[in-house]
């Protein structure tokens, strides 16, 4: 299994990245495809025996994140963003994992790759810890304005993902906005919540933001702005959260001789609010599977986005979903089918009587 990564996105590229690639190689007998400019990628490789599992792939352009994504994603063919996820189109590895603009790489998805039918817009799916195990947030930043049937679209997205790559049995669905009562929030929200009613989902209503990671659903779903914005928030807590302890340890003498054993435990908690130890975020709903991480990603955060590829190319993670959506479109045409039937027999019934 081949896993393709563009060496070139991202804030620490292409160092961290060729590092994160390497770590991966060498600890868990990946075989990796760096695409980028072969001139500054091939100093940073090691002469090691693990070079026989590391090759280049040259692209001479660079999407930074301050560029117009689709614009970009149509000039700059020869962008890494745009070379890789060609070469995954055409067999040339089972994965791209990419740390580059969000905007570029989910454009040039659906450019490429193009969308599995019967999904109108691909979602990033991010975990949030929970206390039994996790729980799935999309959209996290594919799609800032939505309408209500994307959200829907969203939630069917999530379900796939997670009964077939986790086993859970009818994942329970929730609806983030301001208040658990169906009329709250914002027009999207109520909107969304009247589909959701209508859907053989096991949606259990809205959530506030307090209840995100109390484990009272298994997938909550969000525009891809709202859902960025909590992704955001919820790092900048975990990383900011032993900063404030230590202060407080630092400061009472009363915890000196406990304070090792604070951090321990505190360590712990922070470590699952960490994006860098679940590596990156799967587009969904695109024919072909794609990580996309955080753009300040180093090393340790790329060599869990490369496992991360392999796991959801070893669970047939694009190949599920399209057969998930094919079927669930044939339950309905199945269903408009007895409908229709059951109109004409009703119509033939009342010109008989």
């Amino acid at each position: 299994m081949k896993i393709i990564v563009d060496a070139m996105g991202g804030d620490h590229a292409p160092f961290e990245i060729v590092k994160g690639a390497v770590e991966a190689v060498e600890d868990n007998q990946t075989e990796v495809i760096l695409v980028g400019d072969k001139n500054v990628i091939q100093p940073l490789l090691p002469s090691s025996s693990s070079n026989s599992r590391l090759s280049i792939v040259n692209a001479t352009e660079i999407i930074t994140s301050d560029e117009h994504p689709i614009k970009t994603v149509r000039t700059k063919r020869r962008s890494s963003i745009v070379v890789g996820l060609n070469l995954l189109k055409h067999g040339g590895g089972a994965a791209f994992v990419s740390a580059g603009s969000t905007g570029a790489i989910v454009s040039a998805s659906i450019f490429i790759l193009h969308k599995i039918k019967g999904v109108d817009r691909p979602a990033l799916a991010a975990p949030l810890p929970t206390p039994s195990r996790f729980c799935l947030l999309l959209d996290v930043g594919a799609n800032a304005d939505c309408k209500p049937a994307f959200l829907v679209n969203f939630a069917q997205l999530g379900k796939l993902y997670m009964e077939k790559i986790f086993g859970v049995d009818n994942p329970r669905v929730g609806l983030l906005t301001t208040g658990e009562e169906k009329m709250k929030g914002n027009r999207l929200a109520r909107e969304t919540h009247k589909l959701l009613t209508t859907t053989n989902l096991n949606f259990i209503g809205n959530i506030e933001g307090k209840d995100i990671t109390r484990g009272l659903v298994d997938i909550i779903i969000t525009d891809g702005f709202t859902g960025n914005m909590v992704l955001k928030v919820m790092e900048g807590f975990g990383e900011n959260l032993f900063d404030f302890f230590e202060q407080i340890l630092a400061g009472d003498a009363r915890y000196q001789q406990s304070a090792p054993l604070f951090k321990l435990a505190l360590g712990s908690f922070v470590k699952r609010f960490n994006y860098s130890e679940h590596g990156g975020a799967p587009l969904l709903g695109v024919n072909g599977n794609v990580i996309i991480t955080h753009g300040r990603s180093r090393a340790k955060a790329i060599k869990n986005a490369i496992y991360l590829a392999q796991r959801t190319a070893e669970f047939r993670l694009t190949e599920t979903i399209a057969e998930g959506f094919s079927e669930q479109e044939k339950q309905a045409s199945l269903s408009q089918t007895k409908l229709s039937r059951a109109i004409d027999t009703s119509s033939l019934t009342q010109e008989l009587g």
